[in-house]
């Protein structure tokens, strides 16, 4: 893969293409990771005297308007204040200049054209720089002009810091001849993560399920589940993956009444009751053996409705054993990285991906168009 550190950008003008769709409620950003995630390409520019122009994309506006609600306005404010540097912001493509060291161009998704991969705007913004970085992960998946077309059309294109660290964690995880690989799958629908489990299934020797994802597995088991979400389409698919990959189910689950409930009782998996749904499960001795003795662990999803604290013990659970872990750990999806914050260090963790389907797609095998575009095998 062309990274920035083959190429020379000193005292050069460089399009940053970042990720900064990041969670903000009345103007307030909620968590500034994806922000936070990109400085080190910025400072590593700023070192080299180049000029940038920020471009990322913020939630699913209508193309072609302007909506206040989708600005980009409070992250160049805290672009700002992370680095002690005016970011201004640019209302459009058109009105882009280098004057400023670091300048963040108005959510790229006003653009009409940005979701098709237009050819003129994936042209624009390819030569509106005289080098075209990549660094947003996670949108790497997605075929647009700012995350494909550009890489493409640029004269000069390359991935920055931040995508280079992705990639190289990543492919450390699916790649790594450490054994035993122990992955974690967590989710409401086995349908939505069933390419990501079988191909984890290839790579791991064990795979621990979470949410409606084992109550559709403990379903096709022929256990009663109660009210449980699952997916009963599902059903002989999952039942094929029992067969076929060595997936641990809990022993012991803990149910409720429905999500809100504030109460909640812990039984064996045999004795859930008809008006009772599966909300959380033990973190049993088997399963902590597994996470202590692995060697690389995968986890992408909670086991539990930990938003809920009556059924949020098994994920705080699971998360601390991670933590404890003298494995290689690689966490990914946007609930993961909450149960992280929630419950443990994020430093205990060894790598925690920025992406959310990017990641999920990468652990399915697929191959990520920015990743191609960019020379990625």
């Amino acid at each position: 893969m062309r990274t920035l550190t083959n190429f020379t950008v000193e005292n050069k003008t460089v399009a940053l293409r970042v990720d900064l769709n990041v969670p903000i409620q009345e103007g307030q950003i909620l968590d500034d990771a994806r922000i936070t995630a990109i400085l080190p390409t910025v400072k590593y520019l700023l070192l080299q005297n180049a000029k940038i122009i920020l471009i990322s994309h913020f939630g699913r506006p209508k193309a072609g308007c302007f909506d206040l609600k989708f600005s980009l306005q409070p992250i160049a404010k805290k672009l700002s204040e992370l680095l002690n540097l005016e970011v201004p912001l640019i209302s459009s493509i058109a009105n882009a200049n280098f004057q400023s060291p670091i300048s963040l161009l108005e959510n790229i998704r006003f653009l009409a054209g940005e979701l098709e991969n237009d050819l003129d705007l994936a042209q624009r913004l390819g030569a509106m720089a005289e080098v075209y970085v990549f660094d947003a992960f996670g949108a790497s998946h997605r075929e647009h002009a700012s995350t494909y077309g550009a890489i493409q059309h640029a004269a000069v294109s390359c991935a920055g810091l931040l995508l280079e660290t992705e990639t190289t964690a990543l492919s450390r995880a699916t790649n790594s001849l450490d054994k035993p690989v122990l992955s974690i799958v967590g989710g409401s629908k086995v349908s939505s993560k069933l390419e990501v489990i079988k191909n984890l299934s290839r790579l791991s020797d064990n795979i621990i399920t979470g949410g409606g994802i084992t109550n559709t597995f403990l379903k096709a088991k022929g256990f009663n589940i109660g009210n449980s979400l699952f997916e009963d389409s599902m059903l002989l698919e999952a039942k094929n993956l029992l067969s076929t990959a060595n997936i641990y189910l809990p022993s012991k689950v803990v149910v409720g009444s429905n999500i809100n409930s504030t109460e909640s009782r812990e039984c064996d998996v045999t004795c859930v009751q008809d008006h009772e749904m599966i909300l959380d499960q033990v973190v049993d001795d088997q399963a902590l053996t597994l996470i202590s003795q692995a060697k690389q662990i995968i986890w992408n999803g909670p086991i539990g409705v930990f938003e809920n604290n009556a059924f949020a013990h098994g994920t705080q659970q699971l998360a601390e054993a991670i933590a404890q872990s003298s494995a290689f750990s690689l966490a990914g999806g946007g609930e993961t990285l909450l149960a992280i914050k929630m419950f443990i260090n994020k430093d205990d963790i060894s790598y925690c991906s920025t992406g959310g389907g990017a990641f999920l797609e990468f652990m399915e095998g697929k191959e990520l168009p920015s990743l191609s575009a960019l020379g990625y095998k």
